[in-house]
């Protein structure tokens, strides 16, 4: 039986195990981490086009058990003028209703994303898929019989027929891969999550509230047991990974709440409101990557293409990315062909989304002329989304 290598435990990774599970592929997870959820404290949005890769794996029931709906969206400026309120992207199955077909699935669904890693992870663990943690890649060479060996930093080695890149935006490989590949872009933007019980002025349940903010974009929505939960995408420099762990909740909390205070909207009320609940993170892009795999290795999820958070698709591109590879390991002969076939199905698809992710970074903070222009052509966009436009990132679906 084929054996892979997995090379990262995080969401990417326990899906491809999932995935070349049901192909009826081997595989064994390697993760760097201890414990392996990383950006404890952030949350998410799965859109229906993540929910519905997930079912092709029947790994969906966990994910919407332990999150929550949200089946509206309404755009505030920061003036606190309604510019409108749409239903959220592919909702209640709306855009298969569109099309004639039937709703298939719950529509989008809101958790914290060390959450969706422990559920994903206790669904791998059940189904007797192995993980290893303290794993941390640093090599790896195709030797003589075209099987490849990895070696990580504790010492120890693995040999498999091949070895998928599930290690996430600073992958060590798409290095090994492609020695010239281009570093992760900073987009400008720190994004900042945090929670409240003591909110006032908080959206109702199943709404999102997205204020464009005259120096930030800020967005909310209210958990079924009252927590607001909340985020904010900030201009603001680079920051390193021992800046990062060192800027405590009260740093961030004044930070945030200067941004938005000229700004005739709840989010400064909300912000200040929150207590040691508040994490922040870099955000990054990776426009494109050249190569996304050799004869023995491939990439996956942000290793291959990262796109700025804004769009919110990133859990729902790495799962999408996972079950196709899966299923061209399946049905093509070789790894190459399956690569190939792979890259072939994904490319476009995700480059699009970084694209269309990169410029609503530019469209959340602009000058007083643009943001005058945007606040009198959102509330028309929609209007158009009421009625029914076709949605290309939430109508995706996967054939297995």
């Amino acid at each position: 039986m084929t054996h892979a290598l997995i090379i990262g435990g995080g969401i990417a990774g326990a899906v491809s195990a999932m995935a070349l599970q049901k192909a009826g592929i081997d595989s064994e997870v390697f993760e760097a981490y201890a414990s392996g959820a990383d950006d404890v404290g952030a949350f998410l949005v799965l859109f229906e086009n993540g929910l519905a890769a997930l079912r092709v794996i029947d790994a969906d029931g966990p994910v919407v058990e332990n999150s929550f709906p949200a089946g509206r969206v309404e755009f505030l400026s920061n003036t606190g003028k309604r510019l409108g309120e749409r239903p959220m992207a592919g909702v209640d199955g709306r855009h298969a209703e569109a099309e004639g077909g039937a709703p298939d699935g719950p529509g989008p669904r809101t958790m914290r994303r060390a959450t969706l890693y422990r559920v994903l992870h206790d669904e791998a663990t059940r189904r007797g898929i192995a993980v290893q943690h303290g794993k941390r890649l640093v090599a790896a060479e195709t030797v003589e019989n075209g099987r490849i060996v990895a070696t990580f930093s504790d010492g120890t080695r693995a040999e498999g027929d091949l070895l998928i890149g599930a290690d996430g935006i600073h992958s060590v490989t798409r290095k090994l891969i492609d020695p010239a590949a281009a570093r992760p872009r900073y987009t400008g933007q720190n994004t900042v999550c945090g929670y409240t019980r003591d909110a006032k002025n908080a959206p109702e349940h199943g709404t999102y509230s997205m204020i464009f903010g005259k120096k930030a974009f800020f967005g909310c929505t209210r958990a079924p047991d009252g927590e607001t939960w909340w985020f904010a995408n900030a201009p603001g420099p680079e920051l390193s990974r021992e800046d990062l762990a060192g800027t405590a909740a009260d740093q961030w909390r004044h930070r945030l709440a200067a941004l938005f205070e000229e700004d005739n909207t709840p989010a400064a009320d909300i912000i200040r409101s929150t207590g040691e609940t508040i994490v922040g993170s870099n955000a990054y892009d990776i426009a494109s990557t050249p190569r996304w795999w050799t004869d023995t290795m491939v990439i996956i999820g942000d290793a291959a293409h990262a796109a700025a958070p804004n769009a919110a698709q990133g859990a729902s591109m790495a799962i999408e990315d996972a079950i196709v590879l899966a299923k061209s390991l399946r049905d093509q002969a070789g790894n190459r062909r399956a690569f190939k076939a792979y890259e072939e199905l994904r490319r476009e698809r995700v480059e699009k989304v970084v694209a269309a992710s990169a410029q609503m970074v530019r469209r959340t903070t602009v000058g007083p002329v643009r943001r005058v222009v945007r606040d009198t052509v959102l509330p028309h966009r929609a209007r158009r989304s009421e009625a029914g436009a076709a949605n290309w990132l939430t109508s995706y679906r996967i054939e297995w």
